[in-house]
């Protein structure tokens, strides 16, 4: 399977009945504190492989380390959330590759195993299929406000909650109602990548902004002008076929636009199950269980109702 569709994981049959998933991810610290560096990005990597409704199998770890300006702890300490979080995926780091770099990084190549008939592609919803979020949205607004001083021990611990939490019940909660299409929110946002679920049609999307859960706090913060450069990105990316009720102020397209780490999966299913899926995630205990929109018969645009 290609990347046309911009997919969540790269796929490649090996038999008739198993597929290999594989895809990599690694960024710049996000929070300060060492440890949960790497828990958080074990998570997202890992999200790619549950996006796809895979199983992962193990870990390649990748990291970048100023070993000259920073203690070799601080590295023991990423090193550290990054094995846990994995060994809570049930999953091994085998090995991994490092180099002296001027700023820390972090994150694991994954590999999982899948039925290629298995498949969760981020396309494929038809019109009436309903709209599933399960975690909150804000965490690139969260990040900045803690790298300006501006956030909350409150608000900075349950961010760190919500991108530590791995989307493997949310993949398992799924599973079994056979979704259309699923991705997971990260870099592009909500409106991102929803835009390429509708990127196939003839579908297009409806969502309401009051349906979307969003972390404490992010409202006032991104009122305030405490807003990545990405989520600003993002936004600009996505005018062309976002249609917004003139009700949604700034504040909440820019929320919903957020640049996320580690976010929520996004889920597309028939109508006739919907209420399984969110019965199977609040069995779950998922962060959300939200149903926040629906598709609808169109041509790849986005509706944005309050």
């Amino acid at each position: 399977m290609g990347n046309a569709t911009s997919d969540d994981a790269a796929v490649y049959r090996i038999a008739p009945d198993q597929a290999l998933v594989s895809t990599v991810d690694y960024f710049t610290p996000i929070v300060d504190e060492p440890y949960d560096f790497g828990a958080i990005a074990a998570a997202n990597a890992l999200s790619d492989i549950y996006a796809m409704g895979a199983t992962p199998l193990y870990a390649l770890a990748i990291v970048g380390f100023p070993r000259d300006r920073l203690e070799s702890g601080i590295l023991v300490e990423i090193m550290r959330g990054g094995v846990e979080k994995a060994r809570e995926a049930g999953i091994p780091i085998v090995g991994g590759h490092s180099i002296d770099d001027a700023e820390p990084k972090y994150g694991l190549a994954v590999t999982g195993t899948i039925h290629p008939e298995c498949i969760r592609r981020n396309v494929g919803a038809q019109p009436g299929d309903r709209l599933f979020l399960t975690k909150p949205l804000g965490a690139g607004i969260i990040a900045t406000a803690i790298k300006q001083g501006q956030a909350s021990e409150a608000i900075r611990f349950r961010a760190v909650r919500v991108m530590a939490t791995l989307n493997r019940d949310a993949a398992d909660a799924m599973r079994d109602l056979h979704p259309r299409a699923v991705t997971d929110v990260t870099g592009y946002g909500l409106l991102g990548h929803l835009a390429e679920m509708v990127q196939s049609g003839p579908v297009a999307a409806r969502i309401s902004a009051s349906a979307v859960p969003v972390q404490q706090g992010v409202r006032d913060l991104a009122a305030r002008g405490i807003v990545p450069a990405g989520t600003r990105r993002n936004a600009a990316a996505v005018a062309a076929i976002a249609r917004f009720d003139e009700r949604i102020d700034t504040t909440d397209r820019l929320i919903l636009a957020d640049a996320q780490t580690s976010g929520g999966l996004l889920i597309a299913i028939a109508p006739e199950r919907a209420g399984a899926l969110r019965a199977a995630l609040e069995a779950a205990n998922t962060l959300a269980a939200a149903e926040i929109g629906q598709f609808i018969p169109g041509d790849g645009w986005i509706e944005v109702v309050p």
